[in-house]
């Protein structure tokens, strides 16, 4: 592909040097080859795609997996079949993957060359429950090993398990379930030539609760005998970073929230905790906001989680706009610190917080072929459970997503009128053109992505023609009354630019009010700083001036002419 050309002609292959020369392991750039024990372990692992054309259009497709005996240049077909995350243990006795179709971790013991189904007889599922792409699902994946290379330690969707790869033999080593706490390995090591865990080694875990969103750390001593598990910090926090001093069981972190910034601490978990920066002392001289858990029922009856984020001088006497952002879910950032900085393509919800608006940012399931009426059926009902807050102007709300989220938004405005004004980045307005284009970045053709992934369409183009017709926002493009901000740079590697092109055209040739902001040789997000606060002026202005009645400024009303670009703004009011 073209795209990856500089990189092929740089492309090295691992070989073997014997006694004849150098020998390539394999010279095809398809195939991976994995290595363990610092490229020192007597088998290597090489993972083949049977069909790379068709990886085009599935992700999931079939690979062989080969062990390769450097000693010898013996190779040995080991498995065949749809895998993810495949791997060889530290020392190199056992290789494992995941099997789509089996839904079950499997194991190849490369002394009694034999495979066996390792969770098979777990009463737990290891794959991802709640994915609602349409493929099949993916595995939680695999936390770490152990250094003795006898055991493998899995995730389910909340805990961790110890599995014992000679026979099978499962123990669970956290308690999340129950609580529906979630419990993720955090490596502390320096480096990756230690990679294994050692008996009565203290591991650090990640602790998130599902259901009230807080976060924290724990901590789990390897022990056989006994269930040796230890919460260290848990609450209305982010924790991040964590590090562990070498010999000595001090450790380090950034702790913050919304309201607090990440600043870094020392600790030893016990009585001695120590604050070392204060990163934000500014702060204080500004009107922050706060932010809580936000529920509603979706028109077809689901319970959602979404984040509502208020002035922090929030007045519950005066009415406020309201600002809806989305893209899939995002209830789980509820204490997340959020940097104020320059737009990449998005409003910053810290930001309209602070100047007065309610921002709103609800969680969004899908059906699969339906995404459109999925992120209706959420959005919408969302923003109607808000209008019974006498503090919630309903009259001027808005919404504004970038890639997926401005795919959501152009679909939306062709549905209902009830939001005062939009703005769409880099959105997927036709995905019947869409669906042959090509990735510029990765070169990889889009079909996969409307067939099994983000866009969940479940059908190729031929077979779901009717899908892909109901699921553009350009077929409807009639139905908008909503004046719309779109975004969508020629440089785009992600979205293909020629798509918000369409949308823009079609909006003119309506009559429709609509603005197209165009930033030559810039990506799918801005990179460029001058051009990141452009983007966030421009936000401001056009969201203040429908959902506050602010002046409407020049560059709205007039354009910006070609010739004048390099040097004029128009942020000035309008004549």
């Amino acid at each position: 592909m073209k795209a990856n050309l500089t990189r092929d002609k740089q492309r090295t292959y691992p070989c073997l040097y014997q006694d004849e020369g150098l020998i390539p392991f394999n010279t095809n750039k398809a195939d991976r080859l994995i290595f363990t024990d610092n490229y020192d372990a007597d088998v290597i692992l090489e993972v083949s795609p049977v069909n790379t054309v068709e990886s085009q259009w599935n992700t999931q497709g079939e690979s062989v997996l080969t062990l390769i005996f450097p000693g010898s240049g013996r190779r040995v077909e080991i498995a065949r079949g749809a895998y993810e995350s495949v791997q060889l243990s530290p020392k190199g006795k056992y290789a494992i993957w995941w099997d789509y179709k089996e839904r079950a971790w499997f194991v190849y013991d490369v002394a009694a060359e034999e495979i066996r189904n390792l969770t098979g007889g777990i009463d737990t599922n290891f794959w991802d429950e709640r994915d609602d792409h349409p493929m099949l699902p993916e595995s939680y994946g695999i936390a770490a090993w152990t250094r003795d290379d006898e055991s493998v330690i899995l995730n389910d969707r909340y805990d961790l398990w110890r599995i014992h790869l000679s026979d099978g033999k499962a123990g669970r080593l956290t308690q999340g379930r129950e609580q529906k706490r979630t419990y993720r390995y955090i490596s502390t090591k320096d480096s990756e030539e230690d990679p294994g865990i050692g008996p009565g080694e203290t591991i650090y875990l990640r602790v998130f609760d599902e259901v009230t969103k807080e976060n924290g750390l724990a901590s789990y001593q390897v022990d056989p005998k006994k269930l040796n598990f230890k919460t260290l910090a848990f609450g209305g926090y982010t924790w991040d970073g964590l590090r562990k001093a070498k010999n000595a069981p001090v450790f380090a972190y950034q702790k913050g929230n919304l309201q607090e910034q990440m600043d870094l601490y020392v600790t030893d978990f016990g009585k001695n905790t120590e604050k070392l920066t204060a990163i934000n002392p500014q702060q204080k001289d500004y009107n922050w906001a706060t932010v809580e858990l936000y529920h509603w029922t979706t028109f077809d009856g689901k319970t959602m989680d979404g984040l509502l984020y208020k002035p922090e001088d929030f007045n519950p006497e005066k009415k406020y706009p309201v600002m809806i952002y989305f893209y899939e879910t995002y209830s789980e950032n509820l204490y997340k610190n959020i940097i104020v900085q320059p737009s990449w393509s998005t409003v910053n919800l810290l930001f309209y917080a602070s100047r007065g608006y309610i921002v709103f940012v609800p969680d969004i399931v899908y059906t699969p072929g339906l995404p459109g009426q999925s992120a209706y059926n959420c959005i919408v009902s969302g923003a109607e459970s808000l209008t019974k807050f006498p503090w919630v102007d309903k009259d001027n709300m808005a919404i504004q997503g970038q890639s997926w989220g401005g795919y959501q938004v152009a679909w939306l405005i062709t549905r209902t009128n009830m939001f005062k004004a939009a703005g769409a980045g880099a959105p997927v307005s036709n995905m019947t053109s869409a669906y042959g284009g090509i990735r510029w970045e990765s070169g990889m053709s889009r079909q996969f992505q409307y067939e099994q992934t983000q866009s969940r369409i479940g059908k190729d183009l031929w077979n779901g023609l009717e899908l892909y017709m109901e699921n553009s926002p350009l077929f409807r493009l009639p139905n908008v009354q909503t004046p719309v901000l779109i975004m969508h740079n020629d440089n785009d590697g992600a979205v293909p630019w020629y798509q918000g092109i369409e949308m823009f055209m079609g909006l003119r040739r309506l009559g429709k009010p609509a603005w197209l902001l165009e930033y030559n040789d810039e990506a799918h997000n801005l990179r460029e700083r001058r051009n990141r606060k452009d983007l966030t002026i421009r936000l401001q202005q056009f969201f203040d001036h429908y959902l506050k009645g602010a002046p409407e400024p020049a560059w709205m009303r007039d354009g910006i002419p070609t010739m004048k670009k390099d040097y004029y703004f128009g942020y000035e009011e309008a004549k």
